[in-house]
């Protein structure tokens, strides 16, 4: 199933590297048209580079890791 891909993903390779900087990820949810919903936490929130992060980093992982990926968004 698509969301536990993409749960597995952001626990491997996407977590550990925004609790380096004091943030976290929560995956909410993956839509059928491969969209990304997800909600930064800690250092991440509020962030002025959050949206870079989520479009360079995490759409990024994402979309080389699994297959119809087609973008992440934040929600609150």
């Amino acid at each position: 199933m698509l969301k536990e891909q993409v749960a597995q993903v952001i626990e491997e390779k996407v977590r550990p590297a925004l609790q380096r900087d004091g943030g976290n990820i929560e995956l909410v949810d993956v839509t059928d048209a491969g969209e990304v919903q997800v909600r930064l936490q800690g250092a991440c929130a509020g962030c002025p580079g959050a949206m870079m992060t989520l479009q360079f980093g995490v759409q990024r992982i994402l979309q080389e890791e699994i297959q119809g990926i087609t973008k992440v968004v934040p929600v609150a």
